[in-house]
């Protein structure tokens, strides 16, 4: 990042695959969001959110209005595949997360495990970049219950198998990037 905080408006581009991994409120959508938007293609935003509630609602209106113009915005809590395949492959993605995912395919009583490897078929198959921005579930307590140690699990897994496809994983934590795996530009980060 230059001294202002924004990626250098540079040739940037990103590979296949990019996996932005933090934990609640780490800054990784921020990242993800200035990483597709480094690359000076059309943006993507595949949001996996559902507003169940107000306060949801008033979230995902602040991303919307924080993102800006500049980016189309499909919702698909579940059919990730669908607008993966349907992409521009001139634009850029950012599939916006994978945690609120699987948190769906749970709640819809769908099988995680097989789930999670047609989304990374998916992902695999895009005619456009994409960035999946993921949370890291792993550190914190062992959970108290079956149910959320199960969703703690397949959550790893996921992580896993996307981080094994993807040509770029960024880490985020208190804000701050670190690299995992594969190289930036220098001066992106």
């Amino acid at each position: 990042m230059s001294a202002t905080g924004s990626l250098q408006p540079s040739t940037f581009s990103l590979p296949a695959l990019t996996l932005v991994i933090g934990g609640a409120r780490s800054g990784k959508s921020r990242l993800a969001e200035r990483l597709i938007t480094a690359t000076h293609r059309p943006r993507t935003y595949i949001a996996t959110a559902q507003a169940f509630d107000a306060e949801m609602q008033e979230r995902i209106a602040r991303h919307r209005t924080d993102r800006g113009p500049d980016w189309t915005t499909v919702e698909a809590p579940l059919d990730i595949a669908a607008p993966l395949r349907r992409c521009d492959p001139a634009g850029a993605v950012l599939l916006d997360c994978a945690t609120l995912w699987l948190s769906n395919v749970l709640l819809a009583g769908q099988d995680m495990d097989a789930s999670s490897h047609s989304l990374v078929a998916a992902l695999a198959s895009s005619p456009a970049p994409v960035v999946v921005v993921s949370n890291e579930v792993g550190w914190g307590i062992v959970p108290d219950n079956a149910l959320a140690r199960q969703f703690r699990d397949a959550q790893g897994r996921l992580n896993q198998l996307i981080a094994a496809r993807a040509g770029l994983v960024v880490g985020v934590m208190a804000g701050l990037p670190f690299v995992l795996k594969g190289t930036l530009p220098e001066g992106t980060l």
